[in-house]
């Protein structure tokens, strides 16, 4: 029965290998096998010492082989790894790492998402000689492992909306959190609170948390990942993967497939190294800040090693995170750092992870920063030394100048006109009080308030507008030629001449109001008061980070079309004399998709506001989402920006977001769908995934409005939905309504 038991053991080691390796290194598998059923055939007449022998033999042999196949490792192999049933989980963490746990928010599929689960758990440590129990919040994906319900680790909105909740009240209860990253990706799923929406939020959220958030990686696809990981400290297993998107889909991209057809192996082999997803990757970009090292091919939950060495890491990464935070205990620290790398029974050392009101302000301020910095060297900036030089010193005068006219003398001022006017209004009700009987005595003349009636009850002058035309008109406008509008055989819409309909009309549809695509320049050069546009970050372009194979000349390509140096656009301008700062994000220039560039001055625009106390307005003319061809370097401006913006908003600024044409993807699941103002430009569409992408991933048809702002607007995800025409009066509407205490003209 024992022989029995360990060929069991090796049959499934030797059924792993052939799943991770297809078709690959089928000498050693084959070897494995042949020598696998010799013995398991000898067993039956051998001797229990020949047995022993044999087997012993046989387990030497696998191991030798596998760590021979652990060096020839490429990064698909590794994702296949991660992929694998016999890949340890959250389960089996919980269960082997922490001392006790409780799930809550639901258990096993009577859940509102079996894929994300919550529990609270504790740590046994010793204090002093004295047994003390230290409780986190653990969050994490389950991929189940055969449960279907938990749909493979991808979170549903309301999965992420609950590791959201269960997070504040962490935060409130003053406890760490310790988050599991074991997702392909999001479900992409629109229903309420829709699936980009949550991930914004929960990016937000987690920019402003005040306790210790700790992340560990072992599969991170893209926004699902994104969602509970932005992390002061991100732990990456060795053979896990961190990436902007799946190999495969990669692979569907660059070979231009369509209908459902599959990316040749070798394709997917070479779009999975392209990507530099791989732990090694992540480490030197500075994505992750430690690699936790697994046994050879992957860990599997027989590893009960393994899991002592996640418990050790997890304990080390949150002591380092408290005392950093803290900026006491010098001793403790420099042991932490010392012995980063050697044994260390961190059971018997004596860190407290509860933080005073400072520590926690230190804390959030360090995780911020941390995320600031991430990828600016990735970025091309063709400004010269002299030239960053003088915006630096720039930016620091705009810092003084506006601390002392806005924060010092304005602040000072209103509140002494604000004293006056109170005793003005004292003044005026003793005065009414003192004068009343003598009033009583007077006579009112008719004639006395003639004027007065007189404007009450005439009607009042039409104002002319005074802009007699667009500024900016298409150039679809010189095609002489009559457009079909999509909803006329249902509304019964009249043909329309282009030049009337992409000039005075504005691509708006005369009788139901459709809204025809029109270029960024429209709103650009429209909305904002004339001569009153001044460009900043021109120098910044978008590049190739990761040499990519052929996307130099895709860029290339896209620059010389657009004549843009990168898919956004920042600038200064005005809207009726109210200086704002706009950041267009162009549908034009390669789906407007972002990466490092954009990211970069996306970051500093919204910081640049916060200096000059602008208002921070962004246009999405459209966007595909997040650059795949940048890898981890553009899945990264999701939580560096959110961080830019929070910053922004929570020193009283009004950032207002305005969606036109199509938006998808990483940009709304982030710092676009964070905001608190969201408009849509009518007909404009706004999702976490194209309709494409859902029938992939889900095998769902999903209806022609699913993404429809109209949808966006019933759940919750948008606030209003403007008219083309109408986009400067709202926004000067907004200026004068909307937003914190900290804008100049307040």
């Amino acid at each position: 029965m024992e022989w029995e038991k360990q060929l069991h053991q090796l049959s499934d080691r030797l059924s792993y290998l052939k799943d991770i390796f297809p078709g690959k290194h089928e000498e050693d598998i084959a070897l494995l096998e042949s020598r696998l059923s010799a013995v398991r055939q000898k067993l039956e007449t051998c001797s229990q010492e020949e047995a022993q022998a044999d087997m012993t033999s046989l387990e030497d042999l696998f191991f030798f082989i596998e760590c021979k196949l652990e060096d020839k490792l490429t990064p698909m192999d590794k994702v296949r790894i991660v992929r694998h049933p016999q890949r340890i989980c959250l389960r089996d963490i919980l269960e082997n790492v922490y001392d006790n746990y409780t799930e809550i928010g639901g258990q096993g599929e009577h859940t509102n998402d079996p894929a994300m689960v919550i529990a609270r758990a504790y740590i046994t440590r010793k204090r002093h000689g004295k047994v003390c129990h230290q409780p986190v919040l653990v969050i994490g994906h389950e991929k189940g492992h055969g449960e279907e319900f938990r749909n493979g680790g991808s979170a549903k909105p309301w999965g992420n909306a609950k590791a959201k909740h269960y997070m504040g009240v962490a935060e409130t209860e003053g406890i760490p959190i310790h988050a599991y990253v074991f997702t392909p990706g999001g479900y992409p799923l629109e229903d309420y609170p829709g699936a980009a929406q949550q991930i914004a939020r929960n990016i937000y959220e987690m920019a402003g948390l005040t306790v210790p958030l700790i992340a560990i990686f072992s599969e991170g696809g893209s926004g699902g990942a994104e969602a509970i990981s932005l992390a002061d400290k991100r732990l990456m297993l060795s053979h896990g993967y961190y990436s902007v998107i799946s190999p495969e889909g990669a692979a569907a991209i660059e070979g231009r497939l369509r209908g459902g057809a599959r990316a040749s192996a070798d394709l997917v082999e070479r779009c999975a190294k392209d990507l530099h997803l791989t732990a090694e990757d992540n480490l030197k970009f500075g994505y992750v800040d430690k690699i936790i090292q697994e046994p050879v091919l992957g860990a599997r939950p027989y590893h009960y090693e393994f899991f002592r060495t996640i418990r050790q890491e997890v304990i080390r990464a949150t002591d380092e995170v408290v005392l950093a935070a803290r900026g006491l205990a010098p001793l403790r620290a420099a042991t932490l750092r010392r012995f980063r790398d050697r044994e260390l029974n961190l059971d018997e050392i004596s860190v407290r992870w509860d933080l005073s009101r400072k520590a926690r302000q230190r804390l959030v301020e360090r995780r911020q920063n941390k995320f600031i910095k991430a990828s600016h060297r990735e970025c091309q900036n063709r400004r010269s030394i002299m030239g960053r030089l003088g915006d630096a010193w720039s930016e620091q005068w705009w810092e003084i100048y506006n601390r002392l006219i806005y924060d010092f003398y304005h602040r000072n001022r209103r509140t002494f006109a604000n004293l006056l006017d109170e005793l003005g209004s004292e003044w005026e009700m003793v005065k009414l009080r003192a004068m009343k009987p003598w009033n009583k005595l007077r006579r009112k003349p008719v004639a006395e308030n003639a004027a007065a009636e007189e404007e009450l009850t005439t009607l009042s002058e039409w104002e002319e507008n005074d802009r007699s035309g667009w500024a900016w008109v298409s150039d679809k406008a010189r095609e002489d030629r009559a457009i079909s509008c999509p909803y006329s055989a249902k509304r019964g819409c009249m043909d329309m001449w282009a030049p009337d309909l992409y000039n005075e009309f504005a691509g708006v549809c005369s009788t139901c109001g459709h809204h025809f695509p029109m270029e960024y320049q429209w709103v650009m050069n429209n909305c904002f008061d004339e001569n009153s546009l001044y460009e900043f970050n021109t120098e910044v372009e978008a590049g190739n980070p990761l040499s990519f194979p052929g996307f130099d000349e895709k860029i290339a390509e896209a620059k010389r079309k657009t004549g843009l140096k990168s898919g956004c656009i920042t600038f200064e301008a005005r809207i009726d004399g109210v200086q704002v700062v706009v950041a267009i994000l162009v549908g034009s220039f390669r789906g407007g998709s972002v990466g490092v560039a954009e990211g970069s001055k996306f970051v500093a625009a919204a910081d640049r506001a916060r200096r000059k106390r602008y208002p921070f307005i962004v246009y999405c003319h459209g966007t595909a989402g997040i650059r795949i061809q940048e890898g981890t370097h553009g899945v990264i401006q999701m939580p560096r920006c959110t961080v830019a913006v929070r910053r922004y908003i929570e020193s009283g600024g009004l950032y207002l977001v305005l969606y036109d044409t199509k938006s998808y993807g990483g940009p709304v699941a982030s710092f676009l769908g964070c905001a608190f103002y969201q408009f849509a430009i009518r007909s404009s569409d706004i999702g976490f995934a194209g309709p494409g992408v859902i029938k992939n991933t889900t095998g769902m048809d999903i209806p022609p409005d699913h993404h429809n702002c109209y949808k966006a607007l019933s759940r919750g995800h948008i606030q209003g939905v403007w008219d083309r025409r109408d986009v400067r009066a709202n926004l000067r509407q907004a200026l004068e309504t909307m937003g914190g205490r900290n804008l100049y003209y307040r």
